[in-house]
């Protein structure tokens, strides 16, 4: 048997020259790049002998290439991906296997576990002829697919109060529409405040956190911010004091009545024991301020919530302050550049279900 000849791509064009020198410097399919370095090294006469000795490829696939570029062209570079072996679990068994998986070892009365993990989960498929032999890997594939994924369990605490979406209205009809005789504020705590190293992000070194001390000693007690949101401005107004008892709540009400003498002032909070106190609704009554209270459970109603998270996350985040003076100090600057920047508050949960609640259901949602 003699020699086989030796086989050559057709002749280049200069511009086809350049598409494929471009292509065999940027393209990020490695198939596409291999494919164009091959007919490019043809097209300058290198012999397939040649090619198969700098590129590393069988003279089959040199051969193959160049008699696929001179029958198509460009369009032989682009790789053809088969959809590989067909599939031996079909569609439907793949729906009955992602039911399978949502549903708990108990449903099945299997008691020895509480969880599927993939091993326990494909042996009881093939326990219960679903599939007669599959994977883990596969069984994930699978899964995947079907958009069934792993998922951390969480709580739902339940309202026990009757008169949930009677006072949720309430409080979305301060915000949406605020009286034109006051002011709407939201009131409530945050704390304790401890002289503590806190966890936060921040830009740094790659592979190097920036790191705080894990030993520490509470020597200087906790403090507590009692804070006011005015909506009407969407500037925050603070105390922080030792304590948080009916006292330091009413020295905040009186600042806060003081700050807008003449205007009824609508006061959204909690049931926080303090905010019920027989003298804070005694003094309310006298002094034109009007206790709205949120429902059991229903803090989320609260607009300050989301400030308080603010704060949490630029004033106290990757801090270690060691006194009250100077963690306070911080809480203020922050307080200070928001206001500088605080808009009225507008469109609380415009998009939220909750607003087409016309009954409340004490279960997980």
């Amino acid at each position: 048997m003699g020699r086989r000849p030796s086989v050559f791509v057709r002749p280049v064009s200069m511009e086809e020259g350049r598409k494929l020198q471009r292509i065999s410097r940027i393209a990020k399919d490695p198939v596409r790049l291999r494919r164009a370095v091959v007919v490019l090294m043809s097209a300058q006469g290198q012999t397939v002998k040649d090619i198969t000795t700098l590129m590393q490829v069988g003279k089959d696939y040199v051969r193959d290439v160049i008699h696929a570029f001179n029958e198509r062209g460009f369009d032989a570079l682009d790789p053809k991906w088969s959809g590989g072996r067909p599939r031996t679990i079909n569609d439907e068994v793949r729906e009955h296997i992602c039911l399978i998986a949502r549903t708990s070892p108990a449903d099945w009365k299997i008691t020895a576990f509480s969880t599927w993990s993939l091993s326990k989960l494909a042996e009881h498929l093939i326990k219960q002829k679903v599939t007669a032999a599959i994977s883990r890997e596969t069984l994930r594939r699978i899964l995947r697919e079907g958009k069934v994924s792993w998922k951390t369990t969480t709580t739902w605490k339940a309202s026990s109060d009757p008169d949930f979406i009677a006072k949720m209205h309430r409080v979305l009809a301060l915000y949406d529409t605020p009286p034109t005789d006051g002011r709407v504020i939201c009131v409530d705590e945050f704390g304790p405040l401890n002289l503590m190293p806190r966890k936060g992000k921040a830009w740094g070194p790659a592979r190097r956190p920036r790191r705080l001390r894990a030993t520490y000693h509470r020597y200087g007690g906790v403090r507590h911010m009692l804070a006011a949101l005015d909506l009407a401005t969407g500037k925050l107004y603070y105390r922080i004091r030792k304590r948080k008892r009916r006292r330091e709540f009413l020295g905040l009400l009186k600042s806060l009545r003081a700050r807008w003498p003449g205007q009824k002032l609508y006061v959204v909070l909690d049931n926080f024991s303090p905010h019920k106190h027989a003298d804070i609704r005694t003094w309310a009554a006298d002094n034109d301020v009007e206790l709205v209270f949120l429902p059991t459970y229903g803090s989320w109603l609260n607009w300050i919530e989301s400030e308080f998270a603010a704060l949490r996350y630029f004033a106290l985040n990757g801090t270690d302050h060691r006194t009250h003076a100077e963690q306070n100090a911080a809480i203020a600057a922050y307080i200070r550049w928001r206001n500088t920047r605080a808009e009225p508050k507008t469109n609380f949960a415009p998009d939220s279900p909750v607003r087409q609640w016309t009954e409340y259901s004490a279960k997980a949602a």
